[in-house]
């Protein structure tokens, strides 16, 4: 019996639509939005950074797992915005949504294995971001997309990716000192959205806000872990984790100044493209 030839003409008419999709989100990697790393000079130092060579999310970072094991207590500073990233977004209010959530999954992350307190003197630790450059998501770009998957949706069952255009991205860095100043974790971290896995969203922010969350789960992930955040499998969220992602309760208190998630809500915002400021209301972010 002959072995079937390899590629679409060997394939059966039925399954042909099934080979399509998959040699088209083999092609997602290239169908990201292309965010340089950015310093904004707001770390104590950039010396002794890691690479991690990661094809969606670029990062230097480093962290002194052997500095972190005394510390208990840590402080979330709300998340800064440099002068380049404000001018690049209309809205203040727009920057300040993306700033706080930052914070708050930073906030939410260290949770984890700090106890977050309310006041920086009683911290061990102080953890300080500063978005360094916002790729605006094409707002027209963006409203076709949804406007397009959402009709073809109705008359396919494959979900329809939106258009590779007009799409945004995130830049950011942020450090964890001791109360001496020390530096114990650094990153210079920058991600762009891919138009088959990131919804568009009608703002300039849509991308942005999507992708601030990743940051902070990454930051936070390497603080709890001692290492680095970008190697090894996935893991099952933390109860407390799941809690604060679904809107309620933070375990600490002192997480409530950074809002709590809109959770469903806005992820049902999100498929449709509503713009974030609909579901998460939050206060004035810090132009740096």
């Amino acid at each position: 019996m002959s072995h079937p030839r390899l590629g679409l003409a060997g394939v059966q008419p039925f399954s042909r639509p099934i080979a399509l999709l998959s040699l088209f989100l083999l092609s997602i990697i290239g169908g990201c939005a292309a965010v340089p790393l950015e310093q904004a000079n707001s770390l104590t130092s950039y010396d002794g950074l890691t690479s991690n060579n990661g094809r969606l999310t670029k990062a230097n970072y480093k962290v002194a797992s052997s500095d972190l094991g005394a510390t208990r207590t840590i402080y979330i500073e709300p998340t800064k915005v440099s002068g380049a990233a404000a001018q690049s977004i209309k809205k203040s209010s727009d920057q300040a949504l993306v700033a706080n959530v930052i914070s708050r999954a930073l906030c939410v992350g260290v949770s984890d294995r700090f106890e977050v307190v309310e006041r920086k003197e009683d911290a061990d630790l102080v953890v300080q971001a500063t978005i360094t450059r916002i790729v605006p998501t094409n707002a027209t770009v963006a409203g076709l997309s949804t406007a397009t998957s959402l009709g073809a949706n109705f008359v396919s069952p494959v979900p329809v990716p939106r258009l590779p255009m007009g799409l945004g991205g995130l830049s950011v860095e942020a450090e964890a000192t001791t109360k001496d100043g020390k530096q114990v974790g650094a990153m210079v971290w920058a991600k762009g959205a891919n138009f088959v896995t990131t919804s568009a969203r009608v703002s300039q922010i849509g991308d942005a806000y999507s992708l601030a969350a990743g940051f902070g789960s990454d930051f936070s992930k390497m603080l709890v872990t001692g290492k680095t955040p970008f190697k090894g499998l996935p893991k099952i969220p933390s109860a407390q984790r799941i809690k604060s992602g679904l809107g309620g309760k933070p375990k600490y208190p002192a997480c409530e100044k950074f809002g709590r998630s809109p959770g469903l809500v806005d992820f049902a915002a999100s498929q449709v493209g509503m713009p974030p400021s609909w579901t998460d209301k939050q206060r004035p972010a810090q132009v740096q």
